[in-house]
């Protein structure tokens, strides 16, 4: 993928990078390129000037994604759903009773709270954020979050049109996590948020960070 923040400047760009290539004995598949667009489809997410979404194709297939059987069908909803699980606040925290489902005795099919959660988590999907593409020069705000099951970090940046989402990423509580108090759920839960957006908040020249 060649990008740029100009046409002019994608003019110039792209034939560099097609003589690199082809002094390499690279090439590609005119056919399956595209140029001069604004938006492209990669790898299921749809990349563009103010950030990254999930593709709507994808979107469909989880909304129409049939309630699950067996503990396999369940495993293969969630193993679909846990590729955009970027795009959802606390994503774990959300799927934790899903996931519970996952046990050798438990039930599947499932139970009207178990479709209740699964139908909801498919709802989330709906209102799947944008991500918007990170900016070194603005402040950053790193958001922790412990709840009983899971911790979630939220990474966002402030700009003249407000507060924006950059990532998300969330993780269930280790079982010897689980018996924590809150509070001792807490400073665990920075630590390992610090860690997760470690590319973000150790970026050179980075702006301000704050931590909440």
């Amino acid at each position: 993928m060649v990008f740029s923040k100009s046409e002019q400047k994608n003019v110039t760009r792209v034939p560099n990078v097609l003589a690199r290539l082809r002094a390499n004995s690279l090439f590609s598949k005119a056919s399956k390129c595209l140029f001069n667009v604004s938006s492209v489809e990669y790898l299921g997410y749809i990349v563009y000037s103010e950030g990254l979404k999930m593709d709507q194709a994808k979107v469909n297939k989880i909304l129409n994604w049939p309630a699950p059987r067996n503990i396999k069908a369940l495993h293969s909803f969630l193993d679909f759903a846990n590729c955009y699980r970027r795009f959802v606040r606390y994503y774990s925290k959300k799927i934790s009773s899903l996931t519970s489902f996952l046990k050798k005795d438990s039930c599947v099919p499932l139970n009207e709270d178990g479709l209740r959660k699964f139908h909801q988590c498919k709802e989330d999907f709906t209102t799947a954020q944008i991500l918007s593409h990170f900016h070194p020069s603005l402040p950053t705000i790193a958001q922790t979050d412990a709840s009983d099951y899971a911790l979630g970090a939220t990474l966002s940046q402030v700009s003249d049109l407000g507060e924006h989402p950059i990532s998300f990423d969330s993780r269930k509580l280790l079982p010897e996590e689980l018996s924590y108090e809150i509070q001792d759920k807490e400073l665990p839960g920075i630590v390992w948020a610090l860690g997760s957006l470690e590319v973000y908040v150790t970026y050179p020249n980075r702006s301000q960070l704050y931590l909440k």
